[in-house]
């Protein structure tokens, strides 16, 4: 996940990217039946850790207030994404572009979310690549802003996965 600055001096600000260490959840997906594909994904936000660049005095304010003031995670422990229907299309072959739609419940709020992927099944691996963004806003999830709201995060944020599965 990565946030943006914005406001009068975002040039001194961080563009802070998140990798989530805790989630889970249950992929069907079978290149003889596409039309029987689905998606079930668990997050746990408080397991969000800042990479890159940053000092690790910035770090661990910025995973203190990810986790205390915008996620809440004392409040909203689990983040959790169903799909209600999937359409995949082979682009090559043993490699699959897929259009997920389905629910993220994200703060107490749920709502529709499309995500596009690139899936390639691989024996006994499944690999899914793509990108997606989301409003916080639409979450009713407070941007966070400091030095008298002359840096904030932006509203857009952008997600990229790339995640590999063992059959089982």
């Amino acid at each position: 996940m990565q946030a943006f600055a914005g406001g009068l001096f975002s040039a001194f600000g961080h563009n802070p990217t998140f990798v989530i260490c805790d989630f889970g959840g249950d992929a069907q997906f079978s290149p003889a039946a596409l039309e029987s594909a689905s998606l079930m994904m668990s997050v746990q936000p408080a397991s969000l850790v800042v990479i890159g660049d940053v000092s690790e005095k910035d770090k661990r304010e910025m995973q203190r207030a990810i986790r205390e003031d915008v996620l809440e995670t004392s409040r909203y422990p689990e983040i959790i994404y169903e799909s209600s229907s999937i359409a995949a299309k082979p682009v090559a072959e043993n490699q699959f572009q897929v259009k997920i739609n389905g629910r993220l419940s994200l703060h107490g709020v749920t709502r529709e979310q499309t995500i596009v992927a690139q899936v390639t099944p691989d024996g006994e691996i499944l690999r899914a690549e793509g990108e997606f963004s989301l409003r916080q806003s639409n979450y009713n999830i407070k941007l966070i802003s400091v030095i008298g709201g002359t840096l904030k995060v932006k509203d857009e944020l952008k997600f990229s996965f790339d995640i590999r599965t063992n059959k089982s």
